[in-house]
């Protein structure tokens, strides 16, 4: 079974930068696509970038381009999202989720996922 753990999240000044980490155990991390989503309170899992499993293909959502980035180190089996420029709109519970080979843009297309972690952006 597949296991994430998110970390990294916090509490930043907008303009500031986290960077999440989430580590996967229990599958072949090299086989998964990874990818970072968000839920804000009242509001739905919104997708924030994914990177497909052999690494080279990274999609993002319009709203982050140019100020998150998404990586993956396979031999830590570790997936991160940089996040630059951050703004108060981008507090949220950010999760992290695997599935298998494709990458997709829909919560209901992955079928693990991590606890969360929390990013608070204040003004």
């Amino acid at each position: 079974q597949v296991q994430l753990l998110e970390s990294g999240g916090g509490l930043v000044q907008a303009g500031g930068s986290l960077r999440l980490s989430c580590a996967a155990s229990g599958c072949t991390f090299s086989a998964y696509t990874m990818a970072w989503f968000r839920q804000a309170p009242g509001k739905e899992r919104e997708f924030v970038a994914n990177i497909q499993w052999s690494g080279g293909t990274t999609d993002y959502a319009d709203s982050v381009t140019g100020r998150f980035t998404i990586s993956r180190e396979n031999a830590k089996n570790t997936v991160y999202l940089q996040m630059n420029s951050l703004k108060p709109e981008n507090t949220a519970t950010y999760y992290c989720a695997a599935r298998l080979f494709s990458s997709a843009r829909s919560p209901a297309d992955y079928d693990n996922w991590g606890q969360g972690t929390q990013v608070t952006v204040s003004t």
